[in-house]
């Protein structure tokens, strides 16, 4: 069967618009007489003072505006450089002598070759010399001790409870100076030693130094790079494109007019919906009653706050003045303590006075050797430029066949070799394929049933 790709439309469906009347639409009575409840929330207005505002502030009231003098500015003195030479000889240059060094030959070791052909059948000296012994284990002989609780309840005192008598607290009286500003009686002196001491100069004219006109060169500009200098092309051809023709397809056959669209939407006679009348209210005899079994039977009773329950304090307090001394304070005193010196050993090495020798016991015994390099067969990386044609012939391109392409059925509004059956609620058309056989007028042959059209 040929899949849909598009979704169900279901134009054969009834389309028609739900009726919105309802059992209580209907039943429900109104009442027109009962108004809502009054809702006793303020309103959300901006309430506008009506007094005059004052627009004197505290800043305005107590700022005095004074006259600011604008501060005079220096101007730059214009730089003299200094008559003579500099002399740039140094303590380094005089005291340093020269000496002619040579460049240190690097030292590599003879290289060992380690046998590894033969067979080691040894046995190690821990193997050889250790024994096992078989140990036993000791016994233990430590002593057994059962826990036995005393039987005589314990009532000795602790010397703190012995020694503590409670006292009531003294708090100590305060010698902090109350933190409040003094005020002096003395009229603020407004002179300081800038202004009294300044003694304005007259000022000279600011160096203005000369810019300097840009002088092109003349020599012409060099614009040979490396890439160009050393780069050459190897002459070669283009590559073939293994892409197949785009071959577009078409058909022959003449266009009838008729579209998909034309054939399944056709016009459908609408009907206007009913109008269903509703009834007329008619409102219930006599008044209503807004009592409610609540509000009758209920009856107030006057109940008093519960009164909080706290347990009794039992605080004793005593006039006697604190004992501040205890046992600490009487058995520790503070020793007179002073600074252990620190201690330095002597040196047992004594310090070298000659002059240092910086020969080693490598360079002194070592015997340099002649070291031959070993020979690289690695061969040259160099282009060697061919005048045979390259090959370019693969395998896709001997063996590859073009086939022609098929178009599905479905795109043909009447597809060649089939015969249209019916159309299901979906908009799905269902077409009988022509067999020879059918052809021919073969009663007992079996027509087959495939989805082409969308």
């Amino acid at each position: 069967r040929h899949r849909c790709p598009h979704k169900p439309t279901r134009i054969y469906d009834n389309g028609q618009q739900p009726c919105l009347t309802t059992e209580y639409v209907e039943k429900y009575p109104q009442y027109s007489n009962i108004s809502p409840p009054r809702s006793l929330k303020p309103k959300q207005e901006y309430q506008v003072h009506r007094g005059k505002m004052e627009g004197i502030t505290t800043f305005k009231s107590d700022y005095l505006p004074y006259d600011v003098v604008t501060r005079p500015f220096r101007v730059q003195e214009e730089y003299k450089p200094k008559l003579g030479t500099i002399e740039l000889g140094t303590t380094y240059q005089k005291d340093y002598n020269a000496h002619n060094i040579q460049p240190v030959a690097l030292v590599r070791p003879l290289e060992r070759k380690h046998t590894t052909g033969g067979k080691l059948d040894t046995i190690p000296t821990y193997r050889d010399d250790y024994r096992s012994w078989e140990v036993q284990r000791r016994e233990t002989n430590k002593v057994e001790h059962i826990y036995q609780p005393p039987t005589v309840k314990f009532g000795n005192s602790t010397t703190f409870q012995d020694d503590f008598v409670p006292r009531e607290l003294n708090p100590r009286q305060s010698f902090k100076p109350p933190c409040v500003a003094k005020l002096s009686d003395v009229p603020f002196d407004g002179t300081t030693s800038h202004r009294t001491s300044y003694v304005p100069h007259q000022l000279e004219p600011k160096f203005v130094r000369s810019k300097e006109e840009y002088k092109p060169s003349n020599q012409p500009f060099e614009d040979l790079t490396t890439h160009r200098n050393d780069f050459k092309g190897l002459p070669g051809q283009l590559a073939i494109s293994c892409k197949p023709d785009n071959a577009q397809v078409r058909s022959s056959v003449h266009f009838n007019g008729v579209t998909e669209f034309q054939e399944r939407f056709q016009p459908w006679l609408v009907s206007l919906p009913e109008v269903r009348k509703t009834k007329e209210y008619v409102p219930p005899p006599g008044n209503m009653d807004f009592n409610s079994t609540s509000h009758l039977d209920y009856i107030i009773h006057e109940i008093s706050p519960a009164v909080p329950i706290r347990p009794v304090s039992n605080q004793r307090r005593t006039n006697a003045p604190f004992q501040g001394m205890t046992t600490t304070k009487e058995d520790f005193k503070a020793w007179e303590t002073c600074r252990q010196e620190i201690i330095k050993k002597e040196q047992e090495i004594p310090k070298p006075t000659g002059k240092f020798d910086d020969s080693t016991t490598f360079k002194s015994h070592y015997t340099p050797h002649q070291i031959m390099p070993a020979q690289s067969f690695k061969p040259v990386h160099a282009i060697v430029p061919s005048s045979a044609p390259f090959q370019d012939e693969t395998m896709y391109r001997t063996e590859y066949t073009p086939k022609k392409q098929k178009i599905c059925p479905a795109n043909y509004p009447s597809p060649l070799g089939y015969v249209y059956v019916n159309t299901d609620s979906h908009g799905h058309k269902f077409f009988r394929q022509l067999t020879p056989e059918f052809s021919e007028s073969n009663s007992n042959h079996i027509p087959k049933e495939v989805d082409v059209v969308s």
